[in-house]
């Protein structure tokens, strides 16, 4: 798909922020140097050169009230369905195009998902992003990655090992000699998305994905991509915000 336009974009910005986390308890709202996290998501976000809308979908309206604070959208709560475990991130950015069409006649032509689950990422990468995205005609989006902390060759899996009990294995094949740890610098290197994406409307709609089939990037340092899942990442947020300083997490 080819996007040449000389038309002033409408960009939106989503934050996705559910209520249920379990492995750090309500860690969309969790305080990090006095600030909880969606509030510095969407901070980062308002200051974009490119954003001209930031919404949060949520299913709380604790959140909502949160959000509304730092100056986000939340006309609307998610549908609890849309706000469990497995629910594909692409389901709740469905909902949210859907309902701002039909209830606002509101239809961005970039829509930049973010999270506020990597709080040291800065407006300079969602912009890096949105670059991206538009310095190609052709691409159907742009992500913000990072050099693997670990190469995927090197994951491991226990398997049945046909003796009644398990055995290890790498995690593409079945062999024990493939456990040897290699040298990464073996490999070519391997990167994790940094939960920044931006996407044309049209990929959502056309392709049923917030990717589609070209997919341009932007690479950040791994510093600036951890993502909170753990209470183990909060506590290295915390030591790196320190290190990293109020100019890296501008």
């Amino acid at each position: 798909m080819s996007h040449k336009t000389d038309k002033p974009l409408k960009i939106l910005g989503i934050i996705g922020a559910r209520s249920g986390s379990k492995g750090v308890p309500d860690k969309n709202i969790k305080l990090l140097d006095g600030k909880p996290l969606v509030g510095r998501i969407i901070e980062k976000a308002k200051k974009s050169a490119y954003i001209n809308r930031v919404l949060v979908s949520t299913d709380s309206q604790q959140y909502a009230d949160i959000a509304k604070q730092y100056g986000a959208d939340t006309p609307f709560l998610r549908p609890a369905e849309l706000a469990i475990d497995k629910s594909p991130e692409l389901e709740y950015v469905k909902q949210a195009l859907e309902w701002l069409e039909k209830n606002e006649g509101y239809t961005p032509d970039i829509v930049v998902r973010l999270m506020a689950t990597v709080p040291l990422q800065t407006t300079e990468d969602i912009d890096g992003c949105i670059e991206a995205l538009l310095k190609d005609p052709d691409a159907d989006s742009a992500v913000v990655i990072a050099e693997a902390r670990q190469h995927p060759v090197k994951a491991l899996k226990l398997m049945d090992d046909g003796k009644g009990g398990k055995k290890l294995v790498t995690y593409f094949g079945e062999s024990g000699r493939e456990v040897t740890p290699i040298a990464r610098q073996n490999y070519e290197k391997a990167y994790f998305r940094a939960n920044i994406i931006a996407c044309w409307r049209d990929t959502i709609t056309k392709t049923d994905s917030l990717t589609g089939d070209l997919v341009r990037y932007h690479i950040i340092s791994q510093e600036r991509a951890v993502d909170i899942d753990s209470p183990a990442d909060f506590f290295i947020a915390e030591e790196l915000l320190k290190r990293l300083g109020a100019k890296e997490t501008k």
